[in-house]
């Protein structure tokens, strides 16, 4: 539409005009460049968070190099811990336990062994790119690099196309309607103009100069800027919250969201292990703080006990420190650790850690050790101390409490009774009950060194109740969706009673629990008739979660799923809303999902839904006040040619040049502003509405209305200073454009907030708006008094003139305050 613009003004010789229009497309293509590009520099950084690196033996020698450049034939030393980088075969290997979780959906660790010859190998003998060892270690050979490796191969069998655009389908509605309006009244208007005039090559010019204003003042050429620049300016904040956009197109559906369906581990709890509970010498304590995080203490009946005084409390610890395989190391932050090992072993190392008990602490060899075997169920070590020999050992605790003939208490040792036996057991079912896994713990001073009498005769010290804790916001934000109409759905690969245990702490009791294996048993018809009844799906595998999205979808729901395995991808991608976690994701998930949570956390989900409505309501707000400003525009024009004959106006009232400078720096700089509105306080209390268009009807009288106003008090300016004061027609015409900028300013005030007023609220609110609008007021003034008003053809305007205009914008302000004023206590309308 503009570039047709600009080839008129080319033929009828408004070479300025023309070249201006030329100027305002290339700066509409270059700034939606920068803003797009923006958006992807943001996208891009997350995939820069984590550059791995791996230990090769290259020419007999020891190399740490970024796991990109392996290649085939290169030899790992692969250790506790380490993501492995390709599929290799594994040559040597020591204790070796594997977790394949992220191509299998099954989280217990696999046991892998040692190649016999090289070239008859079996899955055993294989390590898959993508997994990770949580045990041991192991010497392999690379066999497979990137696409060609297990893991490569899934990813390339998943699609990445992009998702639907809904919002941009919207606005592109809105632009092609307003341009076809442009079209169909710049021709009415031209012919009515021809008819009113004496047919001649200048008429003709006329007419066509008058073609070109209406046609620019209808077209919102703004649109696309704006819009990528409140989308970007989004994407932008929720990154700062720790949520990667990876396609801004879902903003929108993002504010729809009717259902979350979260997985339970790492997601709503922290995915990190942590010792809630002790029982030692007949007393139980409470254990504070979450995660692998320093902080917390140590209760017994809610008061903190001082663990100098608690001798069984203080072995159990010191026991937990030393037959432990997993290490941690300060992560930078304060308190705050990163593991290494077996998370259990970990969260037994934290909870010393909160005493200030730590390995570094003991300077004791390990001279004989007794592993962890899934038929023993035990571990033990022996070490020297002075000049004495301790075993320390751990396990299960019926396999422990065997092993054990005393007991340990502050008063000292006392031989295990049966009725000891009884209490310790009736505990143990009392902290089961719960949903707390436990290990217990004993010792036992010894001169014998002989292996196989080390777990004889131990003493027992207690046992510890430990659990995946819920994450200490989760409970908010399962608050915050219940009052927003969203339903939350806790997908777990654990059993039932665990999710009920958590789902009881969170607050998500409402709804009923299914497990996978009844889920196997009914049809899709079947899951799409229960499904929104259900709040808790358990021991899930992920090829389970692509129907509950699929069941959701036929149900009319907005679907927002989470996941993190390879797996989990095509649930991601089915979803209107895919989200892949950025701390334990798989690239695969991530490359798929619409967004990523760098913190893995369920509330940030809650925080991206909250910042796609404000998004979408200040999209209603700037489009809303674009269009009442082109179609204020478009009425001046309109009707000026209408009245041309009656009152002797010249055509057209308003140059071309005035309504692209309005356009460009008075309309699209406010209108970009208020897509950096803050969200409203309570629009998180409102029910999602699904495929919500821009503009709804209650909208459309609106910007209607204002539209209107602030074309008849620009007309009332013009008729003013013309036909009754009798200025020039540049003094009027300028005038008049004083008028329109400063009402379609103030209209920016207006369109802030469809229901807060203008009057009693601070002018910096918006504190861009009002920025903005002041640079607007200045450029205003630049055009019409110093030298280059020869080129918008305006002339310099007395104060006089200043405030009639002002008069205007006060009338205006004070009929949409009193109309909120109304609208408030009456409700005739929802707007917003």
């Amino acid at each position: 539409m503009l570039a047709i613009a600009m080839i008129i003004s080319f033929f009828v010789g408004k070479t300025f005009t023309a070249y201006t229009i030329l100027a305002i497309i290339l700066l509409i293509i270059i700034i939606g460049f920068i803003q797009e590009y923006k958006a992807e520099k943001a996208i891009e950084s997350l995939k820069k968070m984590v550059m791995p690196v791996s230990i090769v033996i290259r020419d007999g020698i020891e190399k740490e190099i970024p796991s990109k450049e392996i290649v085939p034939r290169d030899i790992l030393i692969l250790r506790n811990g380490e993501k492995i980088p390709a599929d290799c075969i594994i040559l040597e290997e020591k204790e070796l336990l594997v977790n394949e979780s992220v191509l299998t959906g099954e989280s217990k660790e696999i046991k892998k062994s040692a190649v016999g010859n090289a070239k008859e190998y079996k899955e055993v003998n294989t390590l898959f790119a993508g997994s990770f060892i949580v045990n041991g270690k192991s010497i392999a050979k690379v066999m497979h690099t990137g696409m060609n490796t297990k893991f490569g191969k899934i990813a390339e069998m998943i699609s990445i196309t992009e998702k639907e655009l809904p919002l941009q389908k919207k606005v592109n509605k809105i632009a092609k309607f307003m341009a076809v309006i442009a079209v169909t009244v710049a021709i009415l208007t031209g012919f009515i103009a021809l008819l009113n005039s004496q047919f001649s090559k200048a008429s003709i010019i006329e007419v066509l100069i008058l073609t070109i204003a209406i046609s620019v003042s209808a077209f919102p050429e703004g649109f696309p800027v704006v819009l990528i620049t409140a989308l970007s300016r989004g994407v932008y904040r929720m990154a700062k919250k720790n949520a990667i956009v990876n396609r801004m197109s879902i903003i929108e559906t993002l504010g729809e969201t009717t259902v979350i369906c979260s997985d339970k581990t790492g997601t709503i709890t922290k995915g990190e292990m942590t010792v809630r509970k002790i029982f030692t010498d007949n007393r139980i304590f409470e254990v504070t703080g979450v995660g692998y995080e320093g902080e917390g203490g140590f209760l017994l009946n809610k008061r903190k006990v001082d663990i100098k005084n608690e001798t069984t409390l203080n072995l159990i610890l010191k026991t937990a420190v030393l037959c432990n395989d997993a290490s941690i190391q300060r992560s930078g932050e304060d308190k705050i650790y990163n593991i290494i090992g077996m998370p259990t072993e970990a969260a037994l190392l934290v909870m010393s850690a909160k005493a200030e008990i730590f390995r570094e602490d003991f300077f004791n060899k390990r001279f004989e050790e007794i592993i962890f075997t899934s038929e023993r169920k035990m571990m033990s070590i022996l070490i020297k101390e002075k000049k004495e020999c301790i075993v320390y050992s751990k396990g299960a605790l019926e396999f422990l409490l065997k092993k054990c003939k005393y007991i340990e208490r502050n008063n000292g040792m006392f031989r295990l009774l049966e009725r000891d036996k009884k209490r310790i057991l009736n505990e143990f079912k009392k902290i089961t009950s719960e949903s707390l896994r436990t290990i217990a713990f004993a010792y036992k001073k010894t001169c014998c060194t002989n292996r196989e009498h080390l777990e004889e005769d131990l003493v027992f010290l207690g046992f510890a109740g430990m659990e995946d804790p819920p994450r200490e916001e989760i409970k908010e934000a399962i608050k915050n969706c219940k009052k927003a109409g969203i339903s939350v759905k806790m997908i777990t690969g654990d059993n039932k009673k665990t999710a009920l245990s958590i789902a009881r702490e969170i607050g998500l009791q409402k709804g009923k629990i299914i497990e996978g294996e009844e889920l196997d048993k009914i049809t899709d018809k079947e899951l799409q008739k229960i499904v929104n009844n259900i709040s808790i799906f358990a021991r899930v595998r992920p090829e389970h979660k692509l129907r509950i999205v699929k069941a959701l979808k036929e149900n009319g729901e907005i679907v927002t799923m989470t996941g993190d395995g390879v797996n989990d991808s095509p649930a991601l991608k089915a979803a209107h809303i895919g989200v892949a976690m950025g701390k334990n994701g798989t690239d695969v998930s991530r490359s798929v999902a619409d967004l990523t949570l760098k913190d893995d956390n369920f509330a940030t989900i809650v925080y991206a839904i909250k910042e796609g409505r404000t998004i979408f309501n200040n999209i209603k707000k700037f489009v809303s006040y674009q269009l009442s400003c082109n179609y204020a525009e478009l009425a001046i024009l309109f009707v000026g040619v209408l009245l041309s004959p009656i009152l002797g106006w010249p055509i057209p009232v308003l140059l071309a040049l005035h309504i692209l400078f309005m356009n460009i720096v008075t309309d699209n700089l406010p209108a970009i502003t208020l897509g950096f509105n803050k969200s409203s306080p309570d629009i998180m209390k409102e029910k999602p509405r699904k495929n919500k268009n821009i503009l709804n009807k209650n909208l459309i009288i609106l910007f209607v209305f204002a539209g209107t106003l602030m074309a008849l008090f620009s007309l009332g300016t013009f008729w003013f200073t013309f036909s009754v004061l009798g200025q020039s027609i540049e003094y009027a015409r300028t005038t008049t454009l004083v008028s329109l900028i400063l009402l379609e300013i103030v209209g920016a005030f207006n369109f802030r907030s469809f229901r807060k007023m203008v009057l009693n609220r601070s002018i910096i609110a918006n504190k861009y708006l009002f920025w903005a609008s002041l640079i607007s007021i200045i450029a205003t003034i630049l055009i019409i008094y110093t030298p280059i008003n020869k080129i918008f053809e305006t002339v310099p305007i007395s104060l006089v003139d200043w405030v009639i205009a002002l008069v205007f914008v006060f009338v205006l302000i004070i009929i949409f305050d009193v109309l909120k004023k109304i609208n408030k206590k009456k409700k005739f309308f929802r707007i917003g």
